[in-house]
This record gives C-alpha cells, structure tokens and sequence, in this order.
C-alpha cells in the first residue's frame, strides 16, 4: 500500500525555486511540467484526427482545434492550480471526496483512458519505425512493447533532465512541421476563414475525435501532480506566485502544441483535401507527402516526427498511469511493471487490429482511441471545476464566477458533443444489427450507468444530507444488564501482547492513537505488524528484500523507537503477499490477545472487485478485533 500522500513521491518538491532571484529565474523554474503536459496535446492520436480533418474539410475544422485548445488552457491551470493550493492531485482529491465506490469506477475510467492514450503512442512508434526503418508491423508492436523500459531508466536522472528530453523530442517535431507547411504553400486566407466556426455534414464524429485528441483526460492528474516536483513557498503568496507562474507556463506550452496540430491540419488541407485526397491512413498520408510536395526529405520529416511523438507520449503515459493507481487506490508498484500493464493492454488491441486489418486498420483505430478520450473527459472534468471551486479547500484561490461560467461552459460543450455522438451510434447500431434487443441488453445499460455515475459526481457537490440517527448506546447493552443488581454483568480482559495491523496510509495514525493507551492500561507489549505485496513480496516470500521491504522495515524500526519513548514494550513483523493470510498467521505466531487494524470503508461489490481484509481476518481469529474507522 502506499506509504505517503505526496503525489509523486520520487519527484515531490525536489526542483529548488530560488526565492531571491530575478522573476524570469523563478519563472524558469516553474517551466517544464505544462511541455511534458504538451506532449499529450501532439501524440499520433492528434495526428490521425488533424489529417482526417484537413483532408475531408479543408481548412473549415481549425476553429474546432482553437476552442479545443482554449478549453485546454482552461481545464490544466485549474488542474496546476487544485495541485498547488491543495497539495493533492485530482486522483487523491477524488478519492477523498468520493464515496469508495464512486471513487473506483472513476479509477477505471481513467485507467481505460489512459490504456487508450497509450494506444495511440503504440500505432505512431510503431508506423514511424515502419515508415522510418522499413521495419515490419508486428516486430513494431514488440519494439514498441519494450522501448518504453529504456526511457523509464531517464527519470532517475530527476525530473529537470526529464523535462529536457521531452522538450527535445517536441521541439523536434515542431520543426519538421514548419518544414512541411513551407513546402505545401497553404491560402493563408483560407486558413484564417477557418476560424469562423462552421460543422460539415459528417464531420461531428471527427470534431470530437479532435475535442478528445487535444483536451485529454489522463493530462488533469498528471498535470496537478506534476506542479507539485516544485519546492515553491507554501505560504498564501508563495501559492499565488507559483500558480501565476504556472500559468504562462501552460499558455506558452498548450499554445504550441496548438501550433503543431494547427499545422498538421493545414498540411493536410493543403496537400490532400487540395488534390481532392482523403487520407485513411498515416501510412498513405507519408507515401502521398513526397511526390505531392516535390521532395523526399517530405516523408522523412514526417515520419521522423511520428516516431518523435509516440516516444514523447510513451514517456508521459508512465507517470499519468502511477497517479492515477496510487491516487485513487493508495497502491503504489514499481513504475516498471506498472508500465508494463499498461502498455500490455496496448499492445494487444494493436496486434490483433494488425494481424486482422492489416495496416488499414491501424488508423481506425487511432480515431477510435481519440474519440475513447472524448467520452472519457467529463468523468474527470466536472471534479475538477468542483474541487478547484470549493472554499473550504481552495480558499482565495476558489474559481471566481467569471472562472467557473468558463470552466462550465467547457464542461456543457464537451457534454453536449458527447450526447449527440452516444445518440447518433446507438441508432446506427439499432439499424445495422438484426436484433435490436442485442444493443438494449448491452449497450444501453452500460450507457444508462456512466449516466447515473455522472449526473451523481454532477450533483454531489450540492447534496448535504443530514446526518443518520443513531440508536443509543444503553439500548444496545440493555441485555447485559442484571435486573436484580441493576448493573452490567461483564468480564474484565487482559492483554499481554497486542498487535497492530500498519498499512503505511494517513489511517495508520489513527490505528496507532488507540493501541497505544490500550498497551499503557493493560501493561501489554506491541507488536507491529506490515505485510509487503510487491511483486517482489508476493513471489518471493521472506526470501525478498527488495527496496520496498527495506523500506518497509526502516518505517516499522522508526515506529518501534518513537513508540519506545512511550513506555511500551515494541517488536516489529513483516508478511509477504496475502494480506488477510498473512495478518493472521503472525497474529497465531506472536499468540496476540487483541488486534488493531484500519478499516478500509468499502462493502459489497467493491469488496469483490478490490479485495477485503478486515472480514477474512476478523472471522478467522478468535481475539477481539478493534476496526479503526
């Protein structure tokens, strides 16, 4: 589980912020998360929606590539900014304001976008390397499986060099589309009518694919934790400085990556929708670039660029992915395997569309993870807009009225596009299958529930509930109670040894505040008790001692010395693997006369899906069991 509540431990306050220096240096400091940020904005998913565009409408969809890009600016300085004031990134953030259930279907969603994000990033290495090198498509997808390991090895150069190499890669590509939309001599005036917002019949489907590619849901996390690698003052004005810096740093890098795809589209507009070509695939847009544009040097660029870009939003991906797991579970594994997970269930969708589809359908693909995205944003979005507006924990930074009209605005135009698409491919899909019951069975459930779930987050903010009544206590005792004596007929308990169950959460100080006067009145000895479930822990068994069991250790050695100083008697024991098994074979070990643990707040189908450990232990043990809520 995890052991702290900083958001990105491994990077947490770690860039100094010279608090004596000129403004442009404590400026400078700030830059960086929002370009990592950037990369999201320009991955191969953008790509395949900015061709189809530009190919199948000319230059009349940039209006939708600017309002997305507003809408961008707009939800990542609230994201910056809940990040900053708070010092929880959304995930966290959700978790603690969410009922647990509501807090891991939220989880899940975010977990599909980010596999679906990490989709794209898999097809744009993997065509680049086959534009680029000629290397075939399936030994593609397995380079594109393992790549993502080697650049995980340049975070341990910190974060600052990180941010480096991704400033690198996306400066890279922004050069190669100035050489490309200098080659296609575009009608700038065409461009500029642009613009003016107009909907082609047939393009809602690509506009939204548009909305998903540039404002992407995993970006909101990663960004709110990102700004937090800063060790700015956490005083009021510190707070503000650091948010207004934050700001231009999202402006001047969200506006460039408006550049590049502003840019992709207008290639595309120019070169294809110019010689009345759609492009279908990015494959067929590379093969048409050289001898439309007059130079070979053409398709270089562009797949140069490609390969850029899926390498840039491999590296981003791996950090989304691990504030998301340890945000809303508090359940933290090394960011190798967690890379590893998700990149697997990238892979396979890949693999299987190449061997079936062929090349061809790759870039169906594409647009399908884009528009994934798109339904996916409202799920993170409208908790944003509430948390970043709510007084109690934002303070004077809460939106202002001006702030939260725009933020809902963004929220409702995102709504609205989604609704219609959902309605429009419902009926499509009622028309084209033989059996209509097929989708009402299906599809229209799992509809009618994201539904509930997002009318509920919508809502819940402005839903206070009175507190439950509680039946009084001597009621509840009133059978203990001898009628002739008029008093409780009860037996005193002694404990000699008294375990203690330690998560490493925020809970385990509430667990340590009641055993602790229970060992002082019962004279009792402590024994603290962790099980260790890395991968490591659970296959290996006491034989591991990897850095998570070291750490583990040096955390129950530290509580075993400050628990000392209060006068009690400590030993500390790890477990390996099973938590519930584990917890009750060292209480049997230890021969333990009562047990302290936390409770993790969730029941029922939350339960099957994420596991429970109070119930298995506290039936499987014949010791009281003290659950600390």
């Amino acid at each position: 589980m995890a052991k702290t509540s900083k958001s990105l431990s491994e990077v947490y306050r770690t860039v100094a912020v010279p608090s004596h220096a000129t403004i442009f240096k404590r400026m400078f400091a700030f830059f960086g998360p929002a370009y990592l940020i950037s990369v999201g904005y320009m991955d191969p998913g953008n790509w395949a929606t900015d061709l189809e565009g530009g190919s199948r409408f000319g230059y009349k969809l940039i209006w939708v590539l600017l309002m997305s890009n507003a809408m961008a600016v707009i939800l990542q300085v609230l994201s910056a900014r809940l990040g900053i004031v708070t010092g929880r990134d959304l995930a966290q953030a959700c978790r603690e304001n969410y009922p647990r259930p509501v807090a891991y279907m939220l989880w899940i969603l975010a977990e599909i976008a980010i596999v679906a994000c990490d989709l794209a990033e898999v097809l744009g290495t993997v065509i680049g390397l086959n534009l680029l090198l000629k290397i075939p498509m399936m030994l593609g997808v397995c380079i594109a499986a393992l790549d993502t390991f080697v650049f995980l090895a340049i975070q341990n150069f910190g974060v600052r060099r990180f941010e480096l190499v991704i400033l690198s890669l996306i400066t890279a590509i922004g050069l190669c589309f100035v050489f490309e939309v200098a080659k296609s001599g575009p009608d700038w005036m065409e461009v500029f009518s642009g613009f003016a917002p107009t909907l082609p019949d047939g393009a809602l489907y690509v506009a939204i694919g548009i909305i998903g590619a540039t404002v992407m849901p995993h970006n909101l996390y990663l960004h709110s934790a990102l700004v937090q690698s800063r060790a700015y003052d956490p005083s009021f004005e510190g707070k503000r400085q650091a948010c207004r810096f934050n700001f231009v740093d999202s402006v001047l890098a969200l506006n460039f990556a408006f550049i590049v795809n502003s840019a992709i589209l207008v290639l595309a507009a120019a070169t294809f929708f110019k010689h009345g070509v759609v492009v279908t695939e990015l494959q067929q847009a590379h093969s048409l670039l050289s001898p439309l544009l007059g130079t070979a040097l053409a398709g270089i660029a562009f797949a140069f660029a490609l390969l850029c870009s899926g390498q840039a939003s491999t590296l981003t991906g791996t950090l989304a992915g691990q504030i998301v797991m340890e945000g809303f579970l508090r359940f933290k594994i090394r960011p190798v395997l967690r890379r590893f997970v998700t990149r697997i269930l990238a892979v396979g969708p890949a693999a299987l569309t190449i061997a079936i589809a062929g090349e061809q359908g790759t870039y169906s693909l594409l647009i399908l993870s884009q528009v994934i995205l798109s339904l996916q944003l409202p799920f993170a979005v409208i908790p944003l807009i509430h948390f970043t507006g709510d007084k109690s924990s934002m303070g004077e930074f809460a939106n202002s009225s001006i702030v939260k009209l725009l933020a809902w605005g963004v929220a409702t135009i995102i709504l609205v596009l989604n609704a219609k698409l959902v309605v429009d491919q419902i009926n499509e899909w009622l028309h084209s299958v033989s059996d209509p019951m097929l989708i009402y069975g299906t599809v229209v459930p799992v509809c009618s529930a994201l539904l509930i779930l997002l009318l509920y987050i919508s809502v819940k903010p402005f839903v206070h509930l009175p507190p439950r009544e509680t039946i009084p206590a001597w009621k509840k005792l009133s059978h203990f109670i001898r009628a002739d004596e008029d008093r409780l007929d009860l037996e005193t308990p002694s404990y000699k040894k008294i375990g203690v169950a330690l998560a490493f959460t925020d809970d385990d100080r509430k667990v340590l505040s009641h055993a602790l006067p229970l060992a002082r009145q019962h004279d009792a000895a402590l024994c603290l008790f962790h099980v260790v479930e890395g991968a490591g822990g659970s296959i290996y068994g006491p034989d591991t001692f990897d850095n998570e069991a070291r750490e583990d250790e040096a955390y129950l050695n530290k509580l075993a010395v400050a628990l000392g100083h209060r006068g009690v008697d400590v030993e500390i024991f790890l477990g390996y693997g099973n938590v519930p098994g584990e917890l009750v074979r060292l209480s049997e070990e230890q021969g333990i006369d009562a047990l302290v643990m936390g409770g993790h707040g969730h029941r029922g189908i939350s339960d099957i899906i994420f596991g429970s450990t109070v119930a298995p232990v506290r039936h499987r043990l014949n010791i009281p069991v003290l659950i600390v809520r």
